[in-house]
């Protein structure tokens, strides 16, 4: 069920989606008229560019409709992912604008013809930058604000509009003072730029489609909170699975003393799950548990003596879950070890060594751990 943060949010991309699209129908329809009577090839593929703007921003108010569905059964997640499927669709777009674009200088470069440019087609195309400059802010800020990949996308590329919309502004100078006519060329760099745009933009939406490491920042809100409930003595392990904008759920283990009984354990895992929640908006869906030595001294002193073996190695980031049963001669812990390790193995088998050497008696159960918020 949606809450008022949602709701919100959807309301907001929308609207600022409505005023996309009325802005660039408005731009493309002066362009398109201004293009033909000058005979400007540029100010045409500006306009065929406005149309463009103005599809990507329906398809960011379809894709945000539709990811604002309520999960169901076979989607139990949601259904936040269709934002990053329409900003995909929004970059292929941008790029498909870029390539027909640079067909269309090159025709124009082998076939050129004179452009005709009058004082009033020169002060709307004017009037025309300073809309996208203001449109190009406004759009990017609403879904930075937002965290929307399409609006951000939508907002660069209106940005880009304005910069290509000045630059015909500038060749439109040059040819009145010295007749000389850069109007194709100027499309074949306008249609590179958009290119890149585009390829840019779709490698970033790619990367959030495959799934990204932890967003940091977050993962560390999230510890503090966690290791802020009293006997927490440790928070790791931390992974977040990422279902849309602002949309997370994850696990995470703690480390709480071996004093604790089942009804503890289960009241505490609530409530960190509660607090999660309510303060960072991500739905822990699992909480594992190490238990902690709390009453014998010898080994405490033999966890710090483990410890100081441990962070001799290099490459060494983290030891946690440490437990030892003394009946049973049995170490267990788990080793983080860096991604800039050559051979992480190695390190491994260096380490477990070298503890084996020391501790003779003592059977080692150490998990070979990763650490998903490295950086």
């Amino acid at each position: 069920m949606k809450d008022f943060n949602d709701y919100s949010r959807e309301k907001q991309i929308i609207k600022t989606s409505i005023i996309g699209i009325a802005a660039n129908v408005f731009l493309a329809g002066f362009k398109a008229v201004i293009g033909v009577m000058t005979h400007s090839i540029a100010i045409v593929l500006d306009a065929v560019n406005n149309i463009s703007d103005a599809a990507s921003s329906v398809i960011t108010i379809v894709g945000t409709k539709l990811a604002s569905k309520a999960p169901d059964k076979k989607h139990p997640f949601g259904h936040g992912r269709i934002e990053y499927l329409s900003a995909m669709i929004i970059s292929i777009l941008v790029l498909y604008a870029g390539l027909t674009s640079l067909i269309e200088s090159v025709k124009a470069i082998i076939n050129p013809e004179k452009p005709e440019y009058t004082p009033v087609s020169l002060i709307i195309v004017g009037i025309a930058v300073l809309v996208k400059i203001v449109l190009g802010r406004y759009v990017k800020s609403v879904g930075e604000k937002v965290n929307s990949d399409s609006l951000v996308n939508s907002g660069e590329d209106a940005t880009l509009d304005a910069v290509i919309s000045a630059s015909t502004l500038v060749a439109a100078g040059i040819f009145m003072v010295f007749g000389l006519s850069l109007e194709a060329w100027l499309g074949a760099v306008i249609s590179i730029i958009i290119i890149k745009s585009g390829i840019d933009m779709l490698k970033e939406t790619i990367s959030h489609i495959l799934g990204e490491r932890n967003d940091i920042e977050l993962a560390k809100a999230i510890k503090r909170t966690v290791i802020s409930f009293p006997d927490v003595s440790g928070a790791y392990d931390l992974v977040l699975n990422n279902y849309g904008p602002d949309t997370w759920n994850g696990s995470i283990h703690i480390e709480i003393p071996d004093t604790y009984s089942a009804a503890d354990i289960d009241q505490l895992i609530r409530d960190i799950q509660m607090a999660v929640f309510e303060e960072h908006r991500v739905i822990l869906t699992a909480i594992g548990v190490y238990s902690v030595n709390t009453r014998d001294k010898e080994v405490i002193e033999t966890h710090k003596r483990i410890r100081e073996i441990v962070f001799k190695h290099s490459y060494i980031r983290q030891i946690h879950g440490f437990y030892l049963i003394k009946e049973k001669k049995t170490i267990r812990f788990d080793l983080v070890i860096s991604f800039d390790a050559k051979d992480r193995l190695a390190v491994y088998n260096e380490v477990l060594e070298a503890l084996q050497k020391e501790f003779p008696g003592y059977t080692f159960q150490v998990a070979l751990d990763t650490d998903y918020e490295e950086i």
